[in-house]
């Protein structure tokens, strides 16, 4: 079972994310919150899916899209740290991903079907990972990180956004 990462390995950025993240099966963490994303979103309609909480704030299709890229970009840190690749991997900027894209203007079921297809990949990578790697660490965005606190981040990033979702838009 993969365990938590020590506050050594990681940039104090990902204490929140990371302490989101229940003890216990990871893997099972991430299919029930997996069920729970499309919960809620598969419940909306797209009039409901372009809502925002308040001015200038993303909608909701731009909440589950971005949830999506930011795991497809961990996940492909995750990898490259994994497998002992020391390059600096880059940051990214959200707000420049979320302006660059028109997700609003894509239907509900097909940013659904993307995070689904994000989440599956990453579960697939997971089994992959040695025992050793998992604590291998990578630079990211200028910061230390290891592989594990990587797969931590993963699935404390989309509880954050999850949680967001039901207290400030449902």
């Amino acid at each position: 079972m993969l365990q938590r990462p020590g506050n050594e390995e990681f940039s104090s950025y990902y204490t929140g994310y990371i302490g989101l993240v229940p003890d216990g099966d990871y893997v099972a963490f991430l299919n029930s919150q997996e069920k729970a994303i499309v919960a809620v979103f598969s419940q909306l309609s797209e009039e409901q899916a372009l809502s925002r909480y308040a001015p200038r704030k993303w909608s909701l299709k731009e909440v589950l899209a971005h949830i999506t890229d930011t795991e497809r970009i961990m996940s492909y840190r995750l990898l490259r740290i994994a497998r002992g690749d020391t390059t600096d991997l880059p940051g990214f900027d959200q707000d420049l991903f979320i302006a660059n894209t028109t997700f609003d203007e894509v239907a509900m079921e097909a940013l659904l079907q993307d995070f689904q297809a994000v989440r599956k990949a990453t579960l697939a990578l997971l089994p992959t990972i040695s025992t050793e790697a998992w604590t291998r660490k990578g630079t990211a965005n200028t910061y230390a990180i290891s592989a594990r606190a990587i797969a931590y981040v993963i699935a404390g990033h989309a509880q954050h956004h999850l949680n967001i979702v039901e207290q400030k838009y449902l």
